[in-house]
């Protein structure tokens, strides 16, 4: 039987090193450079996850927080308000009979307040007019001047279809640089917020917003959250309201006296 390629070569014991073990590749010694840097890269595979999703998170609540922060900024009680040539009251919806709804008299309440003080010298009424069945402005009028406030006083913006553009329609259409902002408590950074945005300086006084309805009241702050988004948005386009011409009303009862 042929066992050539089975036998040692004659004088060359098998448990000799072969010829090219001395220029094989050694593995590296336990302690080597090259074995601390091993684990890193999955380390670093294991943290992109958790740092997009942060970075993601903080993207999404960056809106969220600018607008709360910016609006909470300028809030002072009814008492602490600076003299300001203008009360700007938001609509909040009318009654089947057509009056102002609670919380709307709340409003309507605290601007009369700050009128009554000499604190404001006129009273911008903004509202949605859409249709004869639904006149905010005229029935936020006709509150303030059954309590007291003179009608050459109150001045009324029929086209404040939202926040935003109650707010750029008092500046750009009314001419308003400086306004006390009257809304309940849990939409006055926003509506600060959008007013600020618009061009004017602003000063937040927020009502009540205690409700009979509880389920009703959690579902008017839950509805801050997107509104903040869109508030930021229109801010950030500029999206324009509704015009209509320059509106002289405003200056009209301030020069009254």
């Amino acid at each position: 039987m042929d066992d050539d390629g089975a036998r040692p070569a004659e004088g060359i014991s098998p448990d000799a090193p072969s010829p090219a073990g001395d220029t094989a590749v050694q593995a590296p010694p336990a302690d080597s450079p090259a074995d601390d840097a091993q684990p890193a890269r999955p380390r670093r595979r294991r943290r992109l996850p958790w740092l997009v999703a942060a970075l993601v998170v903080v993207v999404l609540a960056a809106p969220l927080v600018v607008v709360q922060a910016v609006g909470r900024s300028h809030t002072r009680g009814l008492t602490d308000v600076p003299d300001t040539p203008v009360a700007l009251v938001f609509g909040a919806g009318l009654r089947p009979d057509g009056s102002p709804s609670t919380y709307l008299r709340r409003r309507l309440d605290a601007a009369k307040s700050l009128y009554d003080r000499g604190t404001v010298q006129a009273i911008l009424v903004s509202g949605d007019n859409g249709t004869v069945q639904h006149d905010e402005p005229t029935a936020m009028r006709d509150y303030l001047v059954a309590n007291g406030v003179p009608s050459d006083k109150v001045v009324l913006d029929y086209a404040g279809f939202d926040t935003h553009d109650s707010c750029v329609r008092a500046h750009q259409v009314f001419g308003v640089d400086a306004a006390v902002v009257v809304t309940q408590d849990y939409h006055l950074p926003r509506a600060v917020f959008s007013c600020t945005a618009a061009g004017m300086d602003v000063t937040g006084v927020g009502v009540s917003s205690a409700s009979v309805t509880r389920e009703q009241a959690l579902t008017w702050r839950l509805r801050e959250i997107p509104a903040s988004y869109k508030a930021a948005w229109d801010a950030l386009v500029g999206r324009p309201p509704v015009y209509g011409g320059h509106e002289t009303g405003v200056q009209d009862a301030l020069d009254q006296g």
